[in-house]
């Protein structure tokens, strides 16, 4: 004998039902009032029932789409419901909450729109183990929870309070720029300007004008007196972005403003003072180049007072959860999508690949599959297909991850084992390369169900079984 449908259920019956479910349900009538709303509607908007019924939806929920983007007009208007949208909602008590709703039209025994049902999740929890992942894990516009980096951000407030020459080294695409933007802002000099000069990306008679500006007839089609970026970084900051490529005769002239803190426009018998604080990066090993002879020794050691050096992205693993959810949140605001994240076969590919592009790869990578991706998901499909020639499947994980419910505890499960792995299970070392004290990871290995390993940092004679092999204690 099948179920009854809800609309053929006495009034009282059809309540229970709906006060049962935990997500919140509402119904609207041909006009936008609400003609039912059940107890965790109640809950989440902090609207009494008997407050809300009879009133227009849009006063009630007073949302983020309610004007223009309205999820249950859209449905009503083209017949297509809505699933999973991602959005906020003001509280009763002015409070912003992040909703997901779905939505659908209700008809009448002969099939005509008369209404509209929505249903809506409360995604506070969500967002707070969201809060709770990145804690502390942001510095200015950089994120990252590797050890490595949490020292370099550590130590990020003192260089930027000296007036100290810094060099940054890291491969392209780590956040070199972003480092020297963070050091500028935290400084005494964040209220004038941060100028950035690419030097591999001029020849040296267009660099040098370029640093020191130049006067009329100082070259062929010098017509003008220019600026150089010295004098319009003057009492700010100065970033000399792949200094590495400076050519040695270029390199002798930096040399000079460095320890005189005086330069010459290109033409001129003027001195000019230079008031400004130099951070250079490069993704070469200056070391190297000075003992092959192509970088001046003596400039090395002037730029080379404070040297950061930034690890590429697959020394680094445990950051792509964060990193990715960051671009997400990012690119939703730009194009007005409401991605809620990746699938776990897309986490597992990010986290196998090894990024040669390093963070910048990575968020072209998310970019990409925002304009490939039609829903609320980012699948394999909407990946760029060189990556998925490139990228053999991941193994799958030594184990399930039972309460890892949501795409942010999985992707925040997949990044420990992976770390557990490398580390050959050893926790306390773990626990040291995700950035967090290895009583945090042992309850977030509880949490998510992650079976504890054998071995737990203290032990010397144990092993740990990390998929099918046992891995010997060091």
């Amino acid at each position: 004998m099948g179920a009854k449908p809800l609309s053929s259920l006495p009034p009282d019956a059809a309540g229970t039902i709906l006060d049962s479910i935990a997500d919140g349900v509402f119904t609207v009538d041909g006009d936008w009032h609400i003609t039912s709303f059940n107890r965790a509607a109640e809950e989440i908007t902090g609207v009494p029932r008997h407050e809300a019924l009879g009133r227009r939806c849009c006063d009630v929920f007073r949302a983020s789409i309610c004007e223009n983007e309205c999820a249950l007009r859209q449905t009503l208007e083209t017949d297509r419901p809505a699933v999973n949208k991602v959005l906020y909602i003001l509280t009763g008590d002015g409070e912003r909450v992040p909703i997901s709703v779905s939505t659908a039209a209700l008809r009448d025994a002969r099939g005509r729109i008369v209404g509209g049902v929505e249903t809506f999740r409360d995604l506070r929890q969500f967002a707070a183990l969201r809060a709770e992942l990145h804690g502390d894990y942001r510095f200015a516009d950089i994120i990252s929870r590797n050890a490595k980096m949490r020292r370099l951000f550590d130590i990020l407030p003192a260089v930027a309070e000296s007036e100290s020459t810094v060099l940054v080294e890291g491969e392209s695409g780590t956040g070199k720029e972003l480092v020297a933007q963070a050091i500028h802002q935290l400084s005494p000099r964040r209220e004038k300007p941060m100028i950035v000069v690419n030097c591999g990306a001029l020849p040296d008679t267009l660099l040098e004008s370029e640093l020191f500006g130049h006067v009329p007839g100082a070259f062929t089609d010098a017509r003008r007196a220019r600026q150089g970026r010295f004098a319009q970084a003057h009492g700010g900051t100065l970033f000399l972005d792949e200094i590495g490529d400076v050519s040695p005769a270029l390199q002798v002239r930096l040399l000079r403003v460095l320890q005189e803190h005086t330069f010459q426009p290109l033409g001129s018998d003027e001195i000019q003072t230079s008031d400004v604080r130099v951070i250079a990066a490069t993704n070469k090993r200056l070391a190297e180049l000075v003992r092959a002879g192509r970088f001046r020794q003596d400039l090395y050691y002037r730029i080379n007072v404070v040297r950061l050096v930034l690890p590429p992205l697959r020394e680094r693993k445990e950051d792509i959860p964060l990193l990715v959810e960051h671009f997400i949140e990012r690119f939703n605001r730009q194009r007005h999508k409401q991605i809620v994240g990746v699938s776990q076969e897309v986490m597992r590919r990010l986290v196998s690949y090894d990024f040669p592009g390093n963070v910048r790869e990575l968020e072209n990578l998310v970019e990409h599959a925002f304009v490939l991706c039609p829903g609320d998901r980012i699948e394999l499909e909407h990946l760029p297909e060189e990556m998925l020639r490139e990228t053999p499947p991941a193994e799958p994980p030594p184990q399930d991850v039972p309460r890892a419910d949501d795409a942010l505890q999985k992707a925040e499960a997949q990044a420990i084992l992976e770390a557990l792995r490398r580390h050959g299970g050893h926790r306390a070392r773990t626990a040291s390369a995700l950035g967090m004290h290895p009583t945090t990871l042992w309850r977030k290995m509880q949490r998510l169900g992650i079976t504890p390993p054998l071995r737990d940092g203290r032990s010397r004679t144990a092993g740990v079984l990390i998929g099918d092999d046992a891995a010997p204690v060091q």
